[in-house]
């Protein structure tokens, strides 16, 4: 295996602290669709986006203002071989002071370019990372995947 974790980083104008506070609502950037705690150390959520991927996640790190880790627990994708690829690997925000500005940094830490759905999974936390939690940090808005059974609104 590789150590070519997938990372994007980006800067705002934005405190640290509200950007800790965007990482740590998760269903505001990521999807309306968890279920549990997303903002404290110990705290477990699951993610489910219909029947094409689900994961659980832990926080195992959580340093107010400057970074949260989650612990994939569990993973089911229905599009891979191995149906449960990110079981055990870690999802890093690591958050710094950058000049005049904050950078937050994201790492999947396992998941590489071995794995089947890295080309996949690397497009949709870019997506996720760089356009919906950037958002949610800079207006206020992300783009969350919307809870299942709920019309998606149209511009």
């Amino acid at each position: 295996m590789s150590d070519s974790n997938f990372t994007t980083t980006f800067s705002v104008e934005q405190t640290p602290q509200e950007a800790f506070a965007a990482i740590t609502n998760v269903r505001g950037w990521w999807s309306e669709e968890i279920e549990g705690g997303t903002e404290r150390l110990g705290d477990e959520f699951t993610y489910r986006n219909q029947d094409v991927h689900h994961c659980t996640m832990r926080l195992v790190d959580v340093v107010p203002d400057r970074k949260v880790v989650w612990l994939v627990l569990d993973n089911y994708f229905d599009f891979t071989e191995d149906k449960t690829e990110w079981k055990g690997t870690n999802v890093v925000f690591e958050i710094s002071r950058n000049g005049g500005s904050t950078e937050v940094r994201f790492t999947h830490a396992g998941l590489v370019p071995e794995y089947e759905c890295f080309d996949v999974c690397s497009n949709a936390w870019g997506s996720y990372i760089n356009g919906s939690l950037r958002n949610l940090i800079t207006t206020g808005k992300g783009q969350p995947n919307p809870k299942e059974g709920r019309e998606e609104r149209t511009s």
